[in-house]
């Protein structure tokens, strides 16, 4: 509790010389108070200063303002002007718009001091409200009335007010007046209008540090930061020295474009600085190594302060979820409201996300049971990364849940549920949902064009697809590089390959790595060589690294028994460095994530798992499964393939979870990548066997597997 503050008793008396006989009386251990009497009678503004700079709370408000009544200076302005100011510091505005009014003509300072209390409570309505009162009653703003001004100029009409009160500075002779002119800068780069800003700007004739830095911030706030960090150079050309302010804007600059070497640098002068714990500056950089994929040097600048700062917590969750640490993000969430810290939309968006890339279900499920006891439940942006968590982590129904209960469903929340039931090759969900948002009137984007031909590619509707695509340009949408990739994908799924290389050679754009991924990955179904070998060569001068190239020609050649062709793959690998990516596969079981490999025989219930899988072996051989073995890789015998191809790692993922769970469980299985022909067909032989359902997550889409069958009809 705060104390009171050490105001003279002696303060209480009326009479200026009483004051003179009790400071008379005085011996010499009283010198402190004979000070402040002598400058309460002498210089009462220089004693109630010293007051009112040491005031913390509203108590010791109260105390001042109790003593300036007594002694008769409740009407003097320089002393009120300074009660408002400090009112307004400790966060006791009513207090000070209370002495305003009580204030009989307020003058220019007076009203400087309530409308700068209110803009830095933002609270703007009411400061601006005290602005056009004060033009009324005929106070002229004079040039520190308007900076603040300018500042409270938000909201929806941000622009038409701050373009009023820019007419008002003009006529009011402020035009060649810096200070005034950086606030007018400021209030257009909130509105977005970076034209309007840069006109002031260059109008500008001496530009201080303050000025260059208004305008770089508002083009790194705007989404250009390339121009932010070309200003940034042209000011350094003028040989000024960057501000801790200006900092952290061009460092957002190089987080955006992701340029953690300048970034780096700049890091370098903010410790020369002595900088380095400044809050926005720290905030700054954790973004900046957090966007370049750094996260553990942004963990640990996070981790060096004990902030409750809402952005630097989603500047980590954040760069956690998009570099695919997807427990990190998730735990430090969890951590952050176990610190009763209010997250808002972008931290729960981003937790959600994190979620969403994990694909664990339970996990999903308790974000899900969150957002509904939360205040976030009916937020758009929040329902429709919970629409796209829900469809990653294998459940379309509660994807459609969370759609059926958004109130607001604009074109974003539409699309959200369109490329779920792609994802899930679920095509006939997806055209139909595609009718419905058409008749509430809402307009197809890209996006949901991508969504609808990915349904149509997964589930086998070449000519639906092709009428999509053809409509795109109905709706003003040229289209993108995506939508002719998906366009490619779906003829060479369906077999058209030489339709698909001929849409190719018409491509307004040039085909670039998805597009003749594509076309390998059909010609390698449909075993066709030369098509395939075409395709192959294009990807290995567009992306000479990606192993999956080599791996689709190697599968390729093995299908058609062109050994010749497999060896001289896997030496050209050898030569440029590449190895084959492993097979992974994961299995969530009591919220807790197992990963197996090939073989594998790490796990500690190894030797349970491995009869469970002789188990299920035997029991699909009796059911009359034989092993594909024209799927296999290498020019082996049939036994070793048939070995081979029975321990592929989703193979023993079921297994476990078997063994692991209760009669009747549905499995959850995340694989790395795209499930085998033989693997596909054993799994829904185990699913009606063993009266599982079986959800699998490929690198591709999503398969359910109940009673023999799989929702993608044999298509992927």
């Amino acid at each position: 509790m705060a104390g009171n503050l050490a105001v003279p008793k002696t303060l209480t008396r009326f009479s200026l010389s009483t004051k003179i006989l009790d400071l008379q009386s005085f011996t010499g251990h009283d010198l402190k108070n004979r000070s402040n009497i002598y400058n309460s009678i002498f210089n009462p503004e220089s004693f109630y200063t010293s007051l009112l700079d040491r005031s913390t709370c509203r108590r010791h408000l109260n105390q001042i303002h109790s003593q300036i009544i007594v002694t008769g200076f409740q009407y003097n302005g320089y002393i009120v002007t300074k009660f408002i100011h400090v009112s307004s510091n400790v966060g006791e505005i009513s207090y000070a718009r209370q002495l305003f009014d009580e204030f009989p003509e307020p003058y220019v300072f007076l009203w400087n001091a309530i409308i700068r209390g209110y803009s830095k409570q933002n609270m703007f309505d009411e400061a601006l409200m005290l602005y056009t009162r004060m033009q009324n009653v005929g106070v002229r703003p004079d040039c520190f009335t308007l900076p603040h001004v300018l500042k409270a100029c938000g909201g929806a009409a941000a622009f038409e007010v701050g373009q009023a009160v820019h007419g008002q500075i003009f006529r009011g002779g402020f035009e060649r007046d810096v200070f005034v002119q950086n606030g007018v800068v400021a209030v257009y780069a909130k509105c977005g209008r970076i034209d309007h800003a840069r006109n002031v700007f260059e109008g500008l004739g001496g530009r201080t540090i303050v000025s260059w830095t208004s305008i770089i911030s508002a083009y790194a706030q705007n989404g250009q930061p390339i121009e932010a960090l070309r200003i940034f150079k042209k000011m350094r050309n003028y040989g000024l020295q960057p501000d801790w302010i200006t900092l952290v804007s061009v460092i957002s600059a190089y987080a955006d474009i992701e340029d953690l070497g300048q970034g780096k640098s700049l890091h370098s002068c903010v410790i020369k600085m002595g900088l380095e714990f400044e809050l926005d500056l720290r905030i700054a950089l954790t973004t900046l190594y957090a966007k370049c994929g750094n996260v553990m040097i942004a963990k640990s600048l996070f981790d060096e302060m004990e902030i409750s700062n809402v952005i630097m917590w989603n500047a980590m969750i954040s760069g956690f979820a998009k570099n695919g640490c997807c427990n990190e993000a998730i735990t430090l969430f969890q951590r952050m409201l176990s610190k009763n810290l209010r997250p808002d939309t972008v931290t729960v968006c981003s937790a959600i996300l994190a979620c969403a890339q994990l694909g664990s279900l339970e996990e999903a499920r308790k974000m899900g049971e969150y957002i509904d006891n939360s205040e976030y439940r009916i937020d758009v942006f929040v329902n429709t990364a919970l629409i796209d968590m829900y469809a990653k982590c294998g459940s379309i129904d509660l994807a459609r849940k969370v759609f059926d209960q958004t109130k607001t469903k604009d074109i974003v929340v539409w699309s959200a549920m369109i490329v779920g039931y792609g994802l899930h090759g679920r095509a006939h969900e997806a055209i139909n949902l595609f009718y419905l948002m058409k008749q509430a009137g809402v307009r197809p984007n890209d996006v949901t064009f991508i969504g609808l031909l990915t349904a149509c590619n997964h589930a086998g509707l070449v000519e639906e697809g092709w009428r999509i695509f053809d409509s795109i340009r109905d709706y003003g949408i040229e289209p993108r590089y995506q939508h002719y990739a998906c366009v490619v994908d779906l003829l060479g799924r369906a077999g058209c390959l030489e339709r698909a290389y001929d849409f190719i050679t018409k491509m307004p754009i040039k085909p670039g790595v998805s597009i003749w991924g594509a076309l390998l990955s059909a010609s390698r179904i449909y075993r066709h060589v030369e098509l395939g070998e075409y395709s192959a060569q294009q990807l290995f001068s567009l992306d000479p690294c990606n192993t999956g190239h080599y791996v689709q020609l190697s599968n390729l050649y093995a299908s058609v028994f062109m050994w010749s062709g497999v060896a001289r793959v896997r030496v050209l690998m050898k030569e440029r460095g590449l190895t084959k990516d492993m097979g992974c596969s994961m299995i969530e079981i009591e919220g807790k994530l197992h990963v197996f490999r090939m073989g594998d025989i790490s796990h500690p219930r190894s030797n349970e798992i491995y009869k469970e899988h002789k188990r299920l072996d035997r029991r699909l051989k009796e059911a009359g499964f034989v092993a594909d073995t024209d799927s296999a890789l290498h020019d082996l015998s049939y036994e070793d393939k048939e070995e081979s191809l029975c321990n592929h790692s989703e193979r023993l993922a079921i297994a476990y979870g078997l063994i692991s769970t209760p009669y009747g469980t549905t499995l959850r299985i995340t694989k790395n990548l795209r499930a085998c022909v033989n693997c596909h067909a054993a799994i829904k032989l185990i699913s009606r066997l063993e009266n599982r359902e079986i959800v699998v997550r490929d690198s591709n889409r999503f398969h359910h597997y109940k009673g023999g069958e799989c929702s993608c009809g044999d298509y992927w």
